[in-house]
């Protein structure tokens, strides 16, 4: 898929920024309580995981299983990093929207 071609929604920007932010210790508990916290928006944990799922599909995130928590039963998390193609598409949208909003009320400072 060529970046031309990606598009980001809204969930997919949050979803991205908040792995970007959590510097390869980014998983869904962790993805869902920042962008609650920064960005006021409510996510299911199951609406994270079809994200990821799909920004990896795309080519802009890549994971990996963690080692087991040590607590008794302790379970391997999947955790999420950015990948290039991810920050350019980010920047792609930003740049999008910026355009797009120049010349009307949003635009000005």
């Amino acid at each position: 898929m060529t970046l031309d071609a990606v598009r980001l929604g809204e969930v997919e920007q949050l979803v991205l920024l908040a792995v970007l932010k959590l510097d390869g210790e980014a998983y869904a508990v962790p993805i869902r309580a920042l962008i609650d916290r920064d960005a006021g928006v409510k996510l299911s944990r199951g609406s994270i995981y079809i994200t990821l799922d799909r920004l990896q599909r795309k080519g802009l995130v890549e994971s990996w299983f963690s080692d087991p928590t040590g607590e008794p039963g302790g379970k391997a998390r999947r955790l999420f990093r950015i990948r290039p193609a991810g920050v350019a598409a980010l920047k792609a949208a930003r740049r999008a929207v910026e355009r797009l909003s120049a010349g009307t009320a949003l635009g000005k400072r």
